[in-house]
C-alpha cells in the first residue's frame, strides 16, 4: 500500500515529520517497507540570480553567467537558449550530485573559461523531461534551498511516498483514511471529517441490475447509477500527481477517480460506457466456456461457477476483478455506468487465482471492504465525477441488500494486563477504541463496519495495546510457583526422546525431519493408507496420508541425496507416526537408516556395504541409551516392508516389541528409487518400560565377587534351524545363573554333512554362569550344562557334536 505525505494529510491534520509518521505506523502494525522521498535528492540545490550573462569569448552558444547565490558571486557557464540577466535559476554548486546526468560536477574549464557550478534544468533534477532550457522561477529568494520553495508552489515534486506492508486482516489499512485513522488515535494528529455528498437523481436509470439467485451469496449487493453528458478528458494535475507517486498510469478522468476511491477510502468502482453496455445488467454465475477480452487486452476463459456480470449481448465484467474491454470508457464516451458493488472474499479469491489476474479491486475485495460505505462511496465517486467531467445523474439502481455484520463484544478492561501485561487505565482504553472508530455504550464494544477482523473480546485487548504501543512492555520474570529447586520441564518421555536424538547422532547419523504426511502407495508399503489415515484436504497428491513409519520419509530423502550423487548415508528422525485418525492414535518411533558402505574409500579395505548386524547394533544402543532392560530376546517375523531372512525384531516377551531391525525389502527400495545396499532400525521409545523409581539417584552399583564361568557347547542341528533359537533355549536353560550367551562358530557345508549326516551342520556356543551366591562347583556345572543340552534339543532338535 502507497500513499503520499499530502494524500495523508487530506485525512490528518498533523505537523509530524515523515520520520515520525514512519516509527508510529510500524509501531501500531503497519510495517513500513519504504519511504521514496524526492527532497533528498534536491537537497543541496538553491536559489540564485543571474546578474549578468555575456557571450562566451570562444563559443557562440555559450553564456559566461555571473550569478548571485549562497556563496556569494560565482561565473557559471551555461548554454541554455534562456539563460539571461534578470532571471531566477536553480543552482548546483561544485561537488554536487545531479541526477538526471548521473554526474557530481566539479570546477572545471570550459573553452578556456571557469566554471564554478551549474544551472539546471527541471530533467537534469529528474522533476520533468524538460530541457529545453534551465528553470526560470518566478520568485525566490537568493541562498533560499530550492526543495523549500517547490514545497510550498509545487508541493507535488517533492511529496514523500511511504510504502506500508498491509496483514491480511487489515483491509481497512488499504485505504488512506484507514492509515489516518491509525495515527490519529495514537495521537499524531487529529482525524479530518469524513466527506459526504448527496447526489439527487434526475431521471430514472435506463440500465436496470439484477442478480441470479443462486449468485445473491457471492453477491450480496450491487447499486450503481448512469452519468449521461459526461466528457471524458484528462484528469487535472493534481490527480495525476498522486496516482503517479503511487505507480499507477493516470489514463482518463472517469478510470484515475475510481483507482482515487480505491486508494483514498478502499472501495473499488468501475465505469462501464453506457452507450455499449445492450439491455440490462445481470449478475450471475457463468456456465463455463463463455469468452471476455480484459482491459488489459487479455481475453479469458470462464469455468463454471465464476461470478460474472453481463448485459444481453453477454459477459461485459469479472465481477469484483477486472472489467471487460468491450463496455470499457473511452475518450468518447459520454455516458457512464457508474458501479459500486459488494463481493464474497473467497469467490474472488477463487476467481483471481484460476484466471492468473492481480488488480486493485481483486487484492481488496478478497480481503473485504466496508459494506456500509457502498451508497456513501457511489455519490461521492458521483460527485467527483459531475466536478471534473460534468454530465447528469440518474437515480440509483440497486439489486441485494446491504449484510448485516452489526457485532458487539464486551470490553473487560482488566483483560489488557492478563492478555498483555501492560496497565493502561480504563479511560485510556475507552477513547481508544471510539478514536478507531467503536461505539461504546456501556461496556459494550460496536465494532465498525470497515473492521471484519475484530471477532472476540480479545481483539479488542489487542486494538488498545497496539495503540497504546507494545514496545513499552517491561519484561518481568516469571514468579516461581514454589521455593526451591524447580521442577523438571521436560516429561520423561520427551527427556527419553531427546537422549535418542543425541544417541543417534553420536552414532554418527544426521537428523532429518520430514512430512508428517506421505503419499498412498508408501504409506501401504509400510502398513497404512487406509481410509483412516487420509487427509480431507490434503495440500497434493503426495501428502495424502497420514504416515504410519518413519521409513518412507527417511528413504525419500535418501533418494533425493542419492540423485545428486550422495551415495553414502546415514540418517534418522525422532517423531510420530500413526495407527489411526483419531486423538491420541500415535506413537514416537526413533529410525534410523543407512545406505550404501560403512566408510569412505582407503587402502587399508575397512570399506564395506552396510549390513543387517549393523542396523542391530545402532537399534540396541539405542535402546540401551533409553533405559530398555539389557535382557530381550530377538525374534523374527519383522512387518512386510523388512526382508524376510535379514530382519529381526527386540522384544520383552513375544508381543510387546520394543524395536525392528534389519534389511528393507526390495520391493520398497525399487518403489522408493533408493539404490541398496539399505538397512534401517525402527525404535518405539514408549514401549520401553520406564524405571519404577523416580528417584533421581542412581542405584548401588552391583559388583560380583564371584569368579563367572564359561562353558562351549557345539550341537548338530539341522541345516535349517536358525542360530537364534538355539541361543534363546540355551539362555532359557537358567536365568538365574546364565549371564550371556554368543554364538561363535557356525559349520555348513559338504564337509561337515560328510561328518554329521546330510542335512545337518554344527553350532558352537559359549555360555557365561555368573553366580551371585557361592562359586559354583563341578557338580552345579555338569547341572546346568545338563539343562541346556535337555533346552536345546527340546527347542531344536539337537544333540551335542561327538
Amino acid at each position: 500500500m502507497k500513499f503520499t505525505l499530502s494524500w495523508l494529510h487530506d485525512h490528518l491534520d498533523t505537523r509530524a515529520s515523515v520520520d515520525e509518521i514512519c516509527e508510529v505506523l510500524t509501531d501500531v502494525g503497519l510495517e513500513v517497507e519504504g519511504v521514496t522521498n524526492p527532497a533528498d535528492a534536491l537537497k543541496d540545490f538553491t536559489i540564485g540570480r543571474v546578474k549578468s550573462a555575456e557571450k562566451h569569448p570562444d563559443a557562440d552558444r555559450l553564456r559566461v553567467c555571473q550569478v548571485e547565490t549562497d556563496r556569494g558571486l560565482k561565473q557559471i557557464i551555461c548554454g541554455a537558449p534562456n539563460a539571461r540577466e534578470g532571471i531566477t535559476v536553480v543552482v548546483a554548486h561544485a561537488g554536487a550530485y545531479i541526477p538526471g546526468i548521473d554526474t557530481t560536477i566539479q570546477v572545471g574549464r570550459i573553452r578556456g573559461v571557469e566554471s564554478h557550478g551549474m544551472m539546471c534544468s527541471e530533467r537534469e533534477m529528474q522533476l520533468s523531461d524538460e530541457h529545453d532550457g534551465i528553470i526560470e522561477l518566478p520568485s525566490g529568494e537568493v541562498g533560499a534551498r530550492f526543495v523549500d520553495w517547490l514545497a510550498e508552489h509545487d508541493p507535488a515534486k517533492v511529496d514523500p511516498v511511504i510504502e506500508i506492508a498491509i496483514t491480511p486482516n487489515r483491509p481497512d489499512a488499504l485505504a488512506v483514511r484507514g492509515i489516518a485513522r491509525d495515527l490519529a488515535a495514537r495521537g499524531l494528529g487529529t482525524l479530518k471529517p469524513g466527506k459526504t455528498a448527496t447526489i439527487k437523481g434526475s431521471f430514472q436509470s435506463p440500465i436496470k441490475v439484477t442478480i441470479d439467485a443462486d449468485t445473491a451469496d457471492d453477491a450480496p449487493l450491487f447499486m450503481g447509477r448512469l452519468i449521461r453528458g459526461v466528457k471524458n478528458g484528462p484528469s487535472p494535475q493534481w490527480l495525476q500527481d498522486r496516482l503517479r507517486a503511487i505507480g499507477l498510469r493516470p489514463i482518463s478522468a472517469l478510470v484515475d477517480i475510481t483507482n482515487f476511491f480505491t486508494y483514498d477510502m478502499n472501495r473499488p468502482l468501475h465505469v462501464f460506457d453506457a452507450g455499449k453496455v445492450q439491455g440490462n445488467l445481470r449478475v450471475h454465475r457463468a456456465r463455463g466456456g463463455e469468452t471476455l477480452m480484459g482491459l488489459d487486452d487479455k481475453e479469458y476463459t470462464f469455468q463454471p461457477g465464476m461470478v460474472v456480470i453481463s448485459d444481453d449481448s453477454g459477459v461485459e465484467s469479472i465481477a469484483g476483478v477486472m472489467g471487460g474491454l468491450p463496455t470499457g470508457v473511452t475518450g468518447e464516451t459520454t455516458d457512464v455506468f457508474l458501479e459500486a458493488a459488494l463481493w464474497d472474499p473467497i469467490q474472488i479469491a477463487k476467481t483471481g487465482r484460476a484466471l492468473k489476474i492481480n488488480t486493485d479491486a481483486r487484492y481488496r475485495f478478497e480481503r473485504g471492504v466496508d459494506p456500509l460505505y457502498n451508497a456513501p462511496g457511489l455519490d461521492l465517486a458521483t460527485q467527483m465525477v459531475l466536478d471534473l467531467c460534468g454530465g447528469e445523474p440518474s437515480d440509483v439502481v440497486k439489486a441485494g441488500a446491504v449484510p448485516d455484520v452489526a457485532r458487539a463484544y464486551r470490553l473487560d478492561t482488566e483483560r489488557v494486563q492478563s492478555l498483555v501485561g501492560m496497565e493502561i487505565p480504563a479511560d485510556v482504553q475507552r477513547a481508544t477504541l471510539e478514536a478507531l472508530g467503536f461505539v461504546l455504550k456501556g461496556d459494550m464494544a460496536h465494532v465498525p463496519s470497515w473492521r471484519p477482523d475484530v471477532q472476540g473480546e480479545a481483539d479488542l485487548v489487542e486494538e488498545v495495546a497496539r495503540i497504546a504501543s507494545l514496545t513499552k512492555l517491561v519484561g518481568k520474570p516469571l514468579a516461581r510457583p514454589e521455593p526451591g529447586v524447580l521442577r523438571p520441564i521436560l516429561t520423561p518421555m520427551q527427556k527419553r526422546e531427546q537422549i535418542a536424538r543425541r544417541t543417534a547422532a553420536a552414532l554418527g547419523y544426521n537428523e532429518c525431519v520430514t512430512y508428517s504426511f506421505i503419499d498412498r502407495g508408501a504409506a501401504e508399503m509400510c502398513g497404512g493408507g487406509d481410509d483412516a489415515t487420509m487427509l480431507e484436504n490434503p495440500i497434493s497428491s503426495e501428502m495424502s496420508h497420514m504416515r504410519p513409519d518413519l521409513l518412507p520419509g527417511l528413504l525419500q530423502a535418501a533418494a533425493r541425496n542419492q540423485a545428486r550423487g550422495f551415495m553414502d548415508m546415514a540418517l534418522f528422525e525422532v517423531g510420530p507416526a500413526f495407527h489411526g485418525g483419531e486423538p491420541g492414535e500415535q506413537h514416537v518411533q526413533v529410525a534410523g537408516l543407512l545406505v550404501g558402505h560403512s566408510a569412505a574409500r582407503d587402502p587399508h579395505g575397512s570399506r564395506r556395504p552396510v549390513d543387517v548386524y549393523d542396523a542391530k547394533a545402532d537399534a540396541e544402543a539405542v535402546l540401551a541409551s533409553i533405559g530398555a532392560p539389557a535382557r530381550s530376546m530377538i525374534q523374527r517375523n519383522a512387518p512386510d516392508w523388512w526382508h524376510p531372512g535379514r530382519s529381526g525384531q527386540i522384544s520383552l516377551g513375544p508381543k510387546n516389541i520394543l524395536a525392528v531391525f534389519g534389511e528393507l525389502h526390495p520391493k520398497v527400495l525399487k518403489a522408493l528409487d533408493v539404490k541398496g545396499p539399505a538397512v534401517a532400525f525402527t525404535v518405539f521409545a514408549e514401549r520401553v518400560p520406564f524405571p519404577k523409581s523416580k528417584t533421581a539417584t542412581r542405584p548401588a552399583l552391583i559388583l560380583n565377587d564371584l569368579q563367572a564361568v564359561e562353558r562351549d557347547f557345539a550341537f548338530v542341528v539341522d541345516k535349517d534351524v536358525d542360530a537364534l533359537s538355539l541361543v534363546n533355549a540355551a539362555a532359557g536353560a537358567d536365568k538365574k545363573l546364565i549371564e550371556r550367551v554368543s554364538l561363535f562358530d557356525e559349520f555348513t557345508g559338504a564337509k561337515a554333512e560328510a561328518q554329521m549326516g546330510e542335512g545337518k551342520k554344527s553350532l558352537a556356543i559359549t555360555v557365561r554362569l555368573q553366580p551371585t551366591e557361592a562359586t559354583l562347583t563341578e557338580k552345579d556345572i555338569e547341572a546346568v550344562s545338563d539343562k541346556i543340552i535337555q533346552k536345546v534339543a527340546k527347542a531344536t532338535g539337537g544333540v551335542l557334536r561327538g
